[in-house]
C-alpha cells in the first residue's frame, strides 16, 4: 500500500469518526439496510461469496454528500442479514484512478479474490481517461493493486466503465458499459485467457443494435449471466424518454433476455424490461452463490435525481443499498424474490389474520409504532381493488378494472403526491419491507417490484389501514430487527 493510499484511508476514517454522532442520530437512519458510515453511497460493487462469506463493496464518497473521487467501501456477511463493516478496500491513490475507483466486480481465481474496477482520470479541463484495473487479495480484506489491464478501445469515448467479469469454459469474459463514438450507449464484450491480456470482441448490445431503436447515450453497470435456459443482460441505460408508465426516473435499470453466442460475440435478445418500477433503483449487480442462487443487490438511488434534496444530507449521509433478492426465470419472465435469509430479521409477529373481508371503510392494523416491519398478503382469487395506507407519506393501490398497480408517496422535494405505476393483470400476493425511510414491495411472487425512499413527516403511526374489495386469504406482519 502506497503512502498516498494510506493517507487517503486515514482521512476517510477521520471523517467517519468526526461525524459519527450526527450520522447515527439521524431520524431517517435505516435499521436493516446497508448505508455509508458518512457521506455518499452509490453503486454496489464486487458482490461475491468467497470462502463461504458474502462480500459486498460499494461506491463511497466519504468527504461530502455529493459525488467525487470514489472509494470502495466494504461489507461482509455470513448470512446476508448480519453485516460487518470491513476496512476500506480501495482508495483513489494512483495515477490510473486519481479521480475515482469507479464501479466493478469480483471473482475467485486460484483461491484469491480478484477485483476489477474502472480507474477514472480527469485533467484540469475535465477531459476524461478511463482504465479497467485489477486488484488481488489473499484474505478478502487487503488488496494489492495490479494497475490497468484494459485500456480504451478505439470504438468508444472515454465513457467506458463498470467491468463485470465471469468465466465460461477455459476463458474469462468481461462486459463494460460504454458510449460509442456516435454518442450512443453500448455494452462491450472482452475476452482473456489469463485476466491480464484482454481482447475486445466488439459491442454485443446497445442503442440501434439487435432491432433496438435509439436507446440512450450511455449504458452503465452491465451484468451478463445465465438464468434458467436464457442469458440475461442487465444494464442501466441513460437518456431514455418517459413512455407511458415506463422510464419515469431520470435513468433506468433493466434487463434483456436472449442468447449470447460466444463464438461470434453476438447477443440476440428480447425487449428491455425495467427491473424495478419504483422511484429509487439503479446500477444493480448480481452474483452466483454456493447454493446456486443468482442474487442481486441494487443502489436505492438514481443519479442526478434530486440527490441534493434528500433529508438525510442534514445528518451528513445519503443513500442505501436494497435488500438482496434472488432472481428466478419462470415461464419466460424474470422474477425477484427476497432472499430467504431475510426471515432471520423477523422478531415479533405483530398481526396475523386470515379470511379477512375488505371494505371501503378499511381495516386498521396495529403495528405498535414499529419503524421496521415486513407485511405479507395473499388474496383469494385476486382482489378487485386494494389500498394500503402505510403512513402520511406512502400508499399502495391496485385497481382491477384498469389493471394498474401504483405506489404513491409524498415528494420530499415538493411535498406533493407523486406516483409510479405498472400494468398488473391480477393481484394475488403482496410482500412489503418497510424500513425507517424506505419501502420495497414485491408483487405476485416477484413479478413486479417497487423500491422507494420515504420520509414520514412526523411520529411513526401505530396503525396502518387496508381497504378495498375482495378477501385477504392470509395477512402477516412482523417487526424486523436492525
Amino acid at each position: 500500500m502506497t503512502e498516498r493510499e494510506q493517507e487517503l484511508i486515514r482521512l476517510a476514517k477521520e471523517e467517519v469518526e468526526k461525524n459519527k454522532e450526527v450520522v447515527e442520530s439521524a431520524p431517517y437512519r435505516l435499521r436493516y439496510h446497508l448505508m455509508p458510515p458518512v457521506g455518499l453511497l452509490n453503486d454496489p460493487n464486487g458482490f461475491i461469496q468467497w470462502n463461504g462469506t458474502y462480500h459486498l463493496f460499494y461506491q463511497w464518497m466519504p468527504f461530502k454528500t455529493g459525488h467525487g473521487a470514489k472509494f470502495w467501501g466494504h461489507y461482509s456477511s455470513k448470512d446476508l442479514v448480519n453485516w460487518k463493516h470491513e476496512p476500506i478496500a480501495l482508495a483513489p491513490s494512483e495515477w490510473f484512478e486519481k479521480n475515482g475507483c469507479y464501479s466493478g466486480s469480483a471473482i475467485e481465481h486460484d483461491g484469491k479474490m480478484v477485483l476489477f474496477y474502472t480507474g477514472n482520470v480527469k485533467d484540469a479541463d475535465g477531459n476524461r481517461e478511463t482504465y479497467q484495473c485489477m486488484a488481488v487479495s489473499e484474505d478478502g480484506v487487503t488488496f494489492d493493486k495490479r494497475g490497468p489491464v484494459v485500456e480504451l478501445p478505439e470504438e468508444y469515448t472515454a465513457h467506458f466503465r463498470d467491468p463485470k467479469v465471469w468465466k465460461k469454459g477455459a476463458d474469462w469474459y468481461m462486459v463494460v458499459g460504454a458510449q460509442s463514438k456516435d454518442l450512443t450507449g453500448k455494452v462491450a464484450l472482452l475476452r482473456s485467457s489469463d485476466l491480464q491480456e484482454w481482447e475486445h470482441l466488439g459491442a454485443i448490445a446497445g442503442s440501434s443494435m439487435n432491432g433496438l431503436g435509439e436507446f440512450g447515450y450511455m449504458w452503465e453497470c452491465p451484468d451478463l449471466f445465465e438464468l434458467g435456459d436464457v442469458d440475461v443482460l442487465i444494464a442501466s441505460p441513460q437518456g431514455l424518454e418517459a413512455e407511458g408508465m415506463k422510464y419515469q426516473n431520470v435513468y433506468q435499470a433493466g434487463y434483456f433476455s436472449g442468447k449470447l453466442d460466444y463464438e461470434t460475440a453476438s447477443f440476440k435478445h428480447d425487449d428491455f424490461v425495467e427491473l424495478d418500477r419504483g422511484f429509487e433503483f439503479y446500477a444493480p449487480q448480481t452474483t452466483l452463490d454456493e447454493k446456486g442462487r443468482r442474487l442481486m443487490v441494487g443502489w436505492m438511488g438514481v443519479p442526478e435525481q434530486d440527490e441534493d434534496k434528500h433529508p438525510t444530507i442534514a445528518h451528513m449521509w445519503i443513500h442505501a443499498l436494497t435488500l438482496p433478492r434472488e432472481l428466478k426465470w419462470i415461464d419466460g419472465k424474470l422474477l425477484q424474490v427476497p432472499a430467504e435469509e431475510l426471515a432471520l430479521l423477523r422478531k415479533e409477529q405483530l398481526v396475523e389474520k386470515s379470511e379477512l373481508l375488505l371494505s371501503d371503510d378499511g381495516v386498521v392494523l396495529d403495528i405498535r409504532e414499529s419503524k421496521a416491519f415486513e407485511m405479507s398478503f395473499s388474496f383469494e382469487k385476486g382482489v378487485s381493488s386494494f389500498e394500503l395506507e402505510l403512513s402520511d407519506t406512502v400508499k399502495l393501490n391496485f385497481d382491477a378494472s384498469s389493471r394498474v398497480f401504483s405506489l404513491r408517496r409524498k415528494s420530499f422535494v415538493t411535498e406533493e403526491w407523486e406516483s409510479r405505476s405498472c400494468s398488473l393483470q391480477v393481484l394475488t400476493e403482496l410482500q412489503a419491507y418497510v424500513d425507517t425511510s424506505s419501502i420495497e414491495v414485491f408483487l405476485n411472487g416477484g413479478e413486479e417490484v417497487f423500491t422507494a425512499r420515504i420520509f414520514p413527516d412526523g411520529a411513526v403511526p401505530e396503525m396502518v389501514t387496508v381497504a378495498g374489495n375482495g378477501t385477504i386469504g392470509e395477512l402477516r406482519v412482523w417487526e424486523l430487527s436492525g
